[in-house]
């Protein structure tokens, strides 16, 4: 898995560690925190939040151009830098005046832009270092493991936003409940009901920082601080930030030499008095081909990333107002990041005991993993019997799925290729898509008897569901992940023309892009559909772009060749 891998794949994965760890600790929280603070609908929050996910992933693809003509680094480097002002001024508490709207989506621009200029130029670079024929065979496993790195701050970052929540609020005597922001914001804005605002009472009399308040100042000051602290969540992106700087240019020793566009390469090979280009010229018709069987993926997995960015939109709704905010028996250990971070480390372990190649190497990893294991048990033992959850809580299952099931996805695709049967990337592609139609299934199944969003006006049901509804739709959703984003990604490296390959990873992040924005559908549909028919419309996509994509495969396999 890791043997024979190039150092500069470890630089690039850790730098770009730290910036999504920072980035997802922000979209943890961020829909919560637009709702807290300026009381938008969900309609409206989904919305904002679509746009931006459209603008954090369509922005590669204008990376990609620049970077073709001025270079990878330069690209990454200015992208940091923007990104770092973004979060900056996302992290300064504002009034929910017009003002404090126009920084912050200011602030969102910025991240969008820097997050285009520094995600797709990062991973063309480790595309790069596998062009060298001593490492082509290793590209695929490349991209797994450098998306289980993104994938291990994204694990550690819902935790950092609940952590540094709830310290805020203790601060000011209070704690986070899902209930309040609406209902605070329904008394400030004159539409609440007699019942809500007894609700709205009791729940203040809990409250030690509320004393003494009336339920206008109390609404007030608990809307204040509730986004006050998640200001501080956006914080940590710009410490993070400074991490992936250090890394990124600590290390960068070991990936100069993959920083180089084709325009670069021919430069420097004519300085050299080279007579052949750096890489191999494509005809007009191969280039063609190949930028076509590029288009089609693209247009299919747009479908995807609508269904599986649900995770900070409706899912996230889900979770606030329809799943129990608590956890008893072996549920617990979920929601204990270090309990995770214990057990994906072991299936590392525990598959080291099975390739190392020595039988002291074998029994040292076998110890570790029983003593991993014995850490987690240790972990989840002194958990106390209920323990309380936050909606953003949920958003950690995925990545640390992916963290610890991708030495599994990794040995069984290799024991599939050395039988000569492993799938293509196109036709692991189409099986993504339905994979995800079944993880929208289960949740589907857990919302039958559950009153609509309508019928709830805004609040939290009455009838809770257990958390495992989401955490198996978590897990399903991250199988569907494993099959798409990293083959899609090792795809677009290996198949686009050497000339345009930064415009071809933007344009994989621009089908990311349209995606993304169209996870606002699902949101408009919120309250118009019961919730069966929400998670309905994103099982019939799926299943019809799978289909799709296994109709292509012929001139998708074709183009490869």
């Amino acid at each position: 898995m890791f043997k024979g891998q190039p150092k500069g794949l470890y630089a690039l994965a850790l730098a770009n560690t730290g910036e999504r760890f920072g980035y997802y600790t922000m979209l943890a929280i961020f829909l919560l925190f637009i709702q807290a603070k300026f009381g938008f609908t969900a309609a409206q929050a989904t919305q904002i939040y679509s746009i931006f996910l459209a603008g954090v992933y369509f922005m590669p693809f204008f990376g990609g151009i620049l970077a073709d003509k001025i270079g990878y680094g330069k690209c990454v480097t200015l992208g940091i830098g923007v990104m770092f002002a973004g979060y900056l001024c996302l992290s300064i508490p504002t009034d929910a005046s017009a003002l404090g709207k126009v920084l912050m989506f200011g602030a969102l621009a910025l991240v969008a832009i820097g997050t285009g200029l520094f995600k797709g130029n990062l991973q063309v670079m480790v595309g790069n270092l596998y062009d060298d024929p001593k490492y082509s065979a290793k590209r695929d496993s490349a991209f797994s493991l450098f998306y289980m790195a993104i994938n291990i701050g994204a694990m550690f970052a819902p935790s950092m936003a609940k952590a540094v929540t709830n310290m805020s609020l203790s601060k000011a005597a209070l704690s986070y409940n899902a209930n309040i922001p609406a209902l605070a914001h329904q008394y400030l804005n004159g539409t609440i009901t007699p019942e809500k605002t007894a609700e709205l009472q009791y729940l203040a009399s809990t409250m030690e920082g509320g004393a003494g308040m009336d339920l206008a100042q109390f609404s007030q000051y608990y809307i204040e601080q509730l986004s006050s602290a998640y200001n501080g969540g956006f914080a940590v992106a710009c410490v993070s930030l400074i991490l992936s700087v250090c890394i990124y240019f600590g290390c960068r020793k070991w990936f100069k030499h993959a920083d180089v566009n084709a325009k670069q390469a021919k430069a420097a090979a004519a300085a050299k008095g080279a007579t052949v280009p750096a890489e191999p010229e494509l005809t007009p018709a191969q280039t063609k081909s190949r930028v076509t069987a590029l288009l089609l993926v693209f247009a299919v997995v747009i479908f995807f990333w609508m269904a599986f960015h649900q995770n900070g939109a409706t899912m996230t709704l889900f979770a606030r107002d329809y799943t129990a905010n608590t956890a008893t028996g072996w549920v617990r250990i979920g929601f204990n990041i270090w309990s995770l971070a214990l057990i994906a480390i072991s299936i590392y372990t525990l598959f080291s005991v099975f390739q190392s190649e020595t039988k002291k190497a074998k029994i040292t990893a076998g110890i570790a993993t029983l003593a991993l294991w014995a850490g987690a048990a240790a972990l989840y033992f002194s958990m106390p019997d209920v323990v309380n959850v936050q909606p953003s809580d949920f958003q950690q299952f995925n990545p640390f799925y992916v963290v610890a099931l991708t030495p599994v996805s990794l040995a069984i695709f290799s024991a599939l290729a050395k039988r000569g049967k492993e799938p293509s990337a196109p036709k692991k592609i189409g099986l993504g898509m339905f994979v995800a139609a079944l993880g929208f299934v289960i949740l589907t199944v857990g919302s039958l008897s559950l009153l609509s969003p309508k019928e709830l006006g805004g609040t939290v049901s009455p009838d809770l569901v257990s958390p495992t509804w989401l955490i198996s739709t978590y897990l399903v959703l991250t199988f569907a992940e494993l099959l798409l984003s990293p083959m899609g990604i090792s795809f677009v490296s290996k198949v686009a023309p050497p000339k345009y390959k930064g415009m071809m990873m933007g344009g994989w992040f621009a089908a990311t892009a349209i995606g993304n924005y169209l996870v606002s559908i699902p949101g408009l549909l919120w309250n118009k559909l019961p919730l069966w028919g929400v998670w309905s419309v994103l099982i019939a996509l799926c299943v019809i772009s799978g289909i799709v994509m296994f109709s292509m495969m012929k001139k998708l396999e074709k183009a490869t060749e």
